[in-house]
């Protein structure tokens, strides 16, 4: 049986679990990336005060895309630190480590969401759910531009 997506209930749930991971590994990148942004000293404060609020903010947006195409799918969006801690693949930091540690770890936690999305591709292109298809490929080439630009500063 579908809805007006044309794409099974079955199938509907299964990129719903994957956007729900990969909301909730967007998630918990935008609340790294927004310490590192508040917390970041050092010679290269300036650089990457901006460049991390620049990311945050892009992330701020894709969250609420992503949920929404959740929502589109019928499913709920998870909403809460403990459902984002349980579904994400990226640890949060509680310290403030040194701004190349900090670099690292938000490639790192772009990387992991590249992986998540990918993982979700498969699912949505055999449904035929190009929607979700399209969403992934555009997380996917903002989070690879994302950490080629941090990987420069480690160089």
């Amino acid at each position: 049986m579908t809805d007006g997506t044309g794409i099974s209930e079955h199938k509907q749930k299964m990129i719903a679990e994957g956007l729900a991971r990969l909301l909730a590994d967007t998630y918990t990148l935008y609340l790294k990336t927004h310490n590192f942004h508040w917390n970041v000293k050092g010679p290269m404060f300036s650089t990457l005060h901006t460049l991390f609020e620049q990311e945050y903010t892009e992330l701020a947006s894709a969250v609420d895309e992503i949920a929404e195409r959740i929502r589109a799918l019928g499913a709920a969006a998870p909403g809460s630190y403990q459902q984002f801690a349980k579904l994400s693949s990226i640890e949060e930091e509680t310290g403030v480590p040194r701004a190349e540690n900090m670099i690292r770890q938000l490639v790192g936690g772009q990387e992991a969401v590249i992986a998540t999305a990918r993982g979700v591709f498969p699912v949505a292109e055999e449904a035929g759910d190009e929607a979700s298809v399209d969403l992934l490929t555009q997380r996917m080439r903002t989070h690879e531009k994302n950490a080629w630009m941090l990987r420069s500063h480690l160089e």
